[in-house]
């Protein structure tokens, strides 16, 4: 069995021997075939006037990936010297390695262009309460510089009622909501989009849109070409392989619209287990570090298995378990 251990110690043993290096970087080379982990985890000290969500902007992270991967720590004020752990190391998301790649509970996107062995991840805002983006397979069907917003009725409706009327339409520049760039897609009312406010990138803020980085955006929209698949999925947990070991990343789980989910996450892990059978056959679980790694959701990839031991008790479990379908979102038109 493998040795247990906290899933803070892992983290600072592993951020311990990683050497200083840019941060930021949002292009990963892909790993060799039949791994599947990009990026290292990196610790910095904070400044007096860091904030996480300064901190995130500077280093393409969502808010709530700064949040998970430092618990205990002031999100406005962490302090001068303060270790700041910046989760940037990723299990690529599972299925073809093509397109845009849109993982809700992570709230990131992955972007694979077609010919090149490299992926850019880049972190997003998306639906709120109430307003769950949806579940689905799409593409890119128009891209649009200095976009202009024309409020649906149900946004208007909504503004209305708190008091801030919006107009019929609301001209390009730095008051639009969708910053400078817009992608247009397969989905009716759904927009890969800027932002006028940086505040609500990685979390759950918009009317079911996907937000970027304006910088992100727009680095985005000179790779993208119109008709690039967009696959847009829910996986709380996902299984990685990196130098012949297995790792699993764990986040918050969603339910069917968009909102904090009480899954049964035992069964969740399992059948999100199942979707890579190359994984199950041959390996020996520590299912003591699963549960430290799923009860922590700090979003960052854990070793939990061990290969070379086929046919143990762990596997006999995964061979059991039943698998639960994946809820969907239903569509209606967006902001």
């Amino acid at each position: 069995m493998l040795p247990r251990f906290s899933v803070v110690t892992r983290c600072l043993a592993l951020t311990a021997a990683i050497a200083a290096g840019s941060a930021g970087a949002t292009e990963y080379p892909l790993p060799p075939p039949g791994e599947d982990i990009v990026g290292q985890v990196q610790v910095i000290k904070a400044k007096y006037e860091d904030t996480f969500a300064d901190l995130g902007e500077a280093n393409d992270l969502g808010y709530l990936e700064m949040i998970a991967a430092n618990p205990g720590v002031d999100a406005w004020l962490p302090g001068a010297g303060t270790e700041i752990v910046l989760p940037t190391r990723f299990i690529l998301p599972p299925g073809p390695r093509e397109g845009i790649v849109i993982n809700l509970p992570e709230y990131r996107m992955y972007y694979f262009p077609k010919g090149q062995n490299v992926v850019y991840t880049y972190p997003i805002g998306i639906g709120r309460e109430g307003w769950g983006s949806p579940i689905s397979q799409t593409k890119v069907t128009g891209k649009i510089p200095n976009p202009t917003w024309t409020p649906p009725a149900s946004i208007k409706a909504e503004h209305a009622a708190d008091g801030d009327p919006l107009p019929n339409v609301v001209p390009a520049g730095p008051d639009n909501p969708l910053g400078p760039f817009k992608f247009t897609l397969g989905l009716p009312g759904y927009l890969i989009h800027g932002s006028n406010k940086k505040f609500g990138i990685g979390m759950r803020t918009s009317h079911g849109c996907f937000r970027m980085y304006n910088f992100n955006v727009l680095e985005l929209s000179k790779m993208v070409p119109v008709g690039t698949p967009v696959r847009i999925i829910n996986e709380p947990y996902k299984f990685g392989v990196s130098g012949g070991k297995v790792y699993i990343e764990a986040h918050t789980p969603l339910d069917a619209k968009g909102d904090p989910s009480a899954v049964d996450k035992h069964t969740s892990v399992i059948n999100a287990m199942l979707n890579r059978p190359d994984l199950s056959g041959n390996m020996q679980m520590n299912w003591d570090t699963v549960r430290d790694v799923v009860a922590a959701e700090d979003g960052m990839p854990v070793e939990i298995a061990a290969p070379g031991v086929a046919g143990s008790a762990s596997d006999a479990i995964i061979s059991t378990a039943p698998v639960k379908p994946t809820p969907q979102v239903p569509v209606q038109p967006m902001d």
